[in-house]
């Protein structure tokens, strides 16, 4: 696969926009080396092809509200790129513990291979100045919700994963999640699975400790919902492991609320 084919394939509407010029100044260095060996980075080529024909060629106007299309796998995979940059970079080191939780994660998710072409492209992306804030703005315009939710919990996985969360990097998901459009109990929902403290179950399911049994089980109802693997299913296989994880926390955090109030 040429270049050229695989760039119309495997981006939608993030091919345009902040994200789109960041993606092709990261991917200068490495255009000429991937057209000769006809590889590709993101995407599956020929299955993205499909879902984006028509489709990549049009570039939408941010300046304006634009009707949210759904997202491609290639798609997400940028944006994640993106912000997974931002936010390792959030306390001014880039951990090594950090980088190798994004490449393994890619790894679980894509394979050795596109999960190698993917990180190459990730380096070049953290060596940039990124927008964060116009970069949000595109992905809250052209992103259903449950693909956002999808981006926070990954980033929360990246600043866990050399074991502490420094308070700047917590302030970064914030921020993002502001610009992102997440309301604060959504994030305070997906950052409570990462971290053990007495109230953690109630924060999963967006309720207080005065919640009634009946209100427990409603609000169980209504986040095993919110967070089912099926949400992001239009991602792939490869995205539904982390939604997979977060439905199994909200499962969790029902359990024991159970066993702790006896119903």
């Amino acid at each position: 696969m040429s270049f050229a084919k695989w760039i119309g394939g495997a981006l939608g509407w993030s091919f345009g926009g902040p994200i789109g010029a960041i993606i092709g100044l990261a991917i200068g260095s490495l255009i000429d080396g991937t057209a000769q060996q006809g590889g590709f980075l993101l995407g599956d080529g020929q299955t993205s092809r499909k879902q984006s024909r028509g489709t990549h060629n049009k570039r939408p106007n941010y300046g304006k509200q634009t009707q949210r299309s759904q997202t491609q796998s290639g798609d997400f995979e940028v944006s994640l790129l993106i912000l997974a940059s931002v936010v390792i970079k959030a306390d001014g080191i880039q951990d090594q513990k950090e980088l190798d939780f994004v490449r393994q994660q890619f790894v679980s998710m894509y394979g050795k291979e596109r999960a190698n072409h993917a990180f190459r492209l990730f380096k070049n992306i953290s060596q940039q100045q990124i927008p964060t804030r116009k970069v949000c703005m595109q992905i809250k315009q052209m992103m259903d919700h449950s693909s956002r939710l999808q981006l926070v919990h990954f980033l929360f996985g990246i600043a866990k994963s050399d074991g502490i969360v420094v308070e700047v990097e917590v302030k970064q998901i914030y921020t993002i999640c502001g610009y992102l459009g997440i309301s604060s109990r959504d994030y305070e929902s997906i950052k409570a699975m990462f971290y053990n403290s007495s109230d953690n179950a109630y924060k999963i399911l967006e309720i207080t400790k005065s919640a009634s049994v009946d209100e427990i089980k409603k609000a169980y109802r209504k986040m095993a919902k919110k967070y089912h693997p099926d949400k992001v299913i239009h991602l792939g296989k490869e995205h539904q492991q982390g939604a997979e994880e977060k439905f199994r926390q909200v499962q969790k955090a029902y359990e024991q609320l159970q066993k702790e109030r006896g119903f």
